[in-house]
């Protein structure tokens, strides 16, 4: 039986309320989105089904990730999400769910988490009273959460712990719909996808469609980093680059040809995010 949406949704954040504590949140930071916009699920680019659909939907519905896929019933999203909300979701559909993003506290260019991707939505002031927060990532199992009126506490953390410059972001889940045509300020896109069909895509989307300088890196500087990810991704990046350079478009013109593994290719794509900004 599906859950009363809004009732979930309000005793979520209730329960992550009960748990949090500390100063408000500063009222001007937004919420990002971080994904890949080029990526394809069945036989649309995940900026066709934006388009389409007008929403921006879960793991749960989509069944793709750019972390772990484990949102299925008893798996390990579905069972973080049962402990973090007190178990608001347990009944509901996969449309009922939070979406999930970062809480952009250094005002960054690129989104608050672009492990997750080289796009992200930047959503509106609005979505902070419809969020919830955890620190760190929720698949690390946290025991520190906020709210927009109790959660400045977490930035403390994440600037204080040391962690590398991919793993420092806020965790952020967005109850209720996220609607383009309400509850995004923009669309921000790497500058590699100008002129190229995902350009096209995004122009299709009722927001506004930016732009960041994007993520290069140069073999040379990605052969500097054989710890980071491992040397085979490495080699990997190396060979899928193009005229000695790695990019966004590049990896995603590698994921559609289906010869590497997804979870190689991401390793790939962490090396470019940390080295290649």
């Amino acid at each position: 039986m599906s859950a009363d949406t809004p009732q979930a949704w309000a005793h979520a954040l209730r329960h992550v309320a009960s748990l949090s504590a500390g100063p408000p949140l500063d009222p001007s930071l937004r919420v990002t989105l971080n994904f890949h916009p080029d990526r394809v699920s069945g036989d649309r680019t995940v900026l066709e089904q934006l388009a389409e659909g007008g929403v921006y939907v879960s793991q749960f519905v989509t069944g793709t990730s750019n972390g772990g896929l484990t949102a299925h019933p008893g798996g390990d999203r579905w069972r973080w999400e049962s402990r973090i909300f007190g178990g608001a979701y347990d009944g509901a559909n996969a449309h009922e769910r939070p979406v999930y993003g970062a809480l952009d506290f250094r005002r960054s260019p690129y989104g608050a988490a672009p492990r997750f991707g080289s796009a992200h939505v930047r959503l509106s002031a609005a979505a902070l009273p419809q969020a919830t927060f955890c620190y760190p990532d929720s698949f690390l199992e946290p025991a520190d959460f906020g709210v927009a009126a109790a959660g400045d506490r977490l930035i403390g953390l994440a600037e204080a712990d040391g962690r590398d410059a991919l793993d420092d972001y806020v965790e952020a889940q967005v109850h209720g719909p996220v609607r383009l045509d309400r509850h995004v300020e923009a669309l921000v896109l790497d500058s590699c996808f100008q002129g190229t069909a995902v350009e096209k895509a995004a122009r299709a989307l009722p927001c506004s469609v930016e732009w960041h300088s994007g993520f290069r890196l140069a073999t040379e500087e990605l052969r500097r980093h054989p710890d980071y990810r491992g040397p085979e991704y490495v080699e990997l990046g190396a060979t899928l680059a193009v005229g000695g350079f790695l990019d966004a478009r590049i990896l995603g013109e590698a994921a559609l040809t289906g010869q590497h593994d997804p979870q190689d290719l991401k390793r790939v794509w962490h090396l470019l995010a940390r080295f290649g900004r």
